[in-house]
């Protein structure tokens, strides 16, 4: 009696092992190949959580319990911004979702972390570690990502459909970051470690580049004391002023030719550039890139609506960022201090667009007033002065900025 016992456990114990191999007993109705890194687990690793069988073990809804019990701390990567997204979701209930409270869901839950194969590519039982693709069907368009490989939105016209194309959304060809060009993938600063603790990265410029002081820019104490290395060595940013969200009825296109529709909006821009970004102050209290995200205006063109709203602002939020295009070369000493427009104080001899006169709630997108930093603050108008005033000092290192430059062109003719 006491061998039958034993036999029958330990036949038991073999299915058990022998459930996840290719072929095994859950082969028998699923047939499926398990490859790469999991190839040798068995099933019931992944799928058997609290003796019970699970459909998705990499799921948020279960804390992805099939993957944590190898890959210990992974789930707390459903507490940070990628899947719980609060900043986006508080910005789409005070402005849109004032008068469309299902535009978050509609508009804006694509990119939203819910499982570990959302980045993990293979489908669960080819499991790969995250690419470059994986990142950029959420980091595309406006949103940093697509910047590192050089590529900037275009308009939303037809007529700009062409250019580079991932994910369906057409790009204009810029100078891509001198760490894509080395080959990098976004896993190189952007660690899975550092994103399940709630980092942005894992890595710092000066972890790997210390600044030379051969380099004037360098030597100027307030650049490496008060200013993030992005702030001079981003070489363009892509950047939208102005975010139009035209509410229509459901699948009525209303002669709005655009590429960017869904069934109940039409999306424009009022203007879009990919020059050298504004400055302001991030959250470190350091110099750093800032763009709109979002000046954001809201129209109602449905039949029937009532009182229509007709570019209503909405919010005139900037906010602090890292553009993914950096360059050994800077901007030269002007393209800062003589520049109101980098510093969101545009004179009003110097406006081009007129926002007022077309009832837009703005002197100018340049012009702070009405607008804030979600993530920090525009620049001190006091101290946005001093950088502009040209000191003694700045006017010295100006003219050795200008004769560096002009010593390396060669003397077209004579001796």
């Amino acid at each position: 009696m006491r061998l039958t016992t034993l036999s029958i456990a330990a036949f038991f114990l073999a299915v058990s092992t022998a459930a996840g191999a290719a072929g095994g007993p859950c082969g028998t109705c699923h047939p499926v190949t398990v490859r790469g890194a999991h190839g040798n687990i068995p099933c019931g690793s992944c799928h058997i959580i609290d003796g019970m069988t699970v459909r998705d073990p990499a799921a948020a809804a279960i804390r992805a319990k099939g993957c944590v019990s190898c890959h210990a701390g992974s789930e707390r990567i459903f507490d940070g911004p990628m899947s719980v997204r609060g900043a986006e979701k508080e910005f789409a209930s005070r402005t849109v979702g004032r008068f469309d409270p299902e535009f978050f869901r509609t508009e804006c839950g694509s990119c939203h972390v819910s499982s570990c194969r959302d980045c993990h590519e293979g489908g669960g039982h080819a499991v790969s570690r995250p690419g470059m693709k994986s990142c950029l069907r959420c980091h595309s368009g406006y949103f940093v990502g697509a910047d590192y490989l050089g590529l900037a939105p275009r308009d939303e016209h037809p007529r700009y459909g062409r250019g580079p194309s991932v994910g369906g959304e057409f790009y204009l060809k810029m100078l891509p970051d001198v760490h894509a060009e080395a080959g990098m993938p976004c896993g190189d600063c952007h660690s899975m470690r550092s994103l399940a603790a709630g980092k942005k990265s894992s890595r710092t410029c000066t972890d790997c580049h210390k600044a030379g002081k051969s380099v004037l820019e360098h030597r100027i104490g307030a650049h490496l004391t008060h200013m993030e290395c992005f702030a001079c060595h981003s070489a363009w940013a892509a950047q939208e002023y102005g975010t139009f969200y035209v509410r229509t009825d459901e699948g009525e296109d209303r002669g709005f030719r655009l590429r960017h529709r869904t069934p109940g909006y039409a999306k424009s821009a009022y203007l879009k550039t990919q020059d050298s970004p504004p400055l302001g102050v991030n959250g470190r209290g350091r110099i750093s890139p800032i763009r709109p995200q979002f000046i954001l205006y809201y129209s109602d063109a449905r039949t029937g609506a009532g009182p229509r709203e007709e570019n209503l602002l909405l919010a005139a939020s900037w906010k602090a960022f890292f553009p993914h295009t950096v360059r050994r070369g800077t901007i030269v000493c002007g393209g800062c201090h003589d520049d109101p427009r980098r510093m969101v104080v545009e004179r009003k001899q110097d406006r081009i667009y007129g926002l007022e006169e077309d009832g837009m709630g703005l002197a100018s997108f340049w012009d702070r007033t009405g607008q804030r930093v979600t993530n920090g603050s525009f620049l001190d108008r006091a101290r946005a002065a001093r950088m502009s005033a040209g000191s003694r000092a700045y006017k010295k290192a100006f003219l050795e900025k200008w004769k560096s430059l002009t010593d390396r062109v060669e003397r077209s003719s004579g001796p």
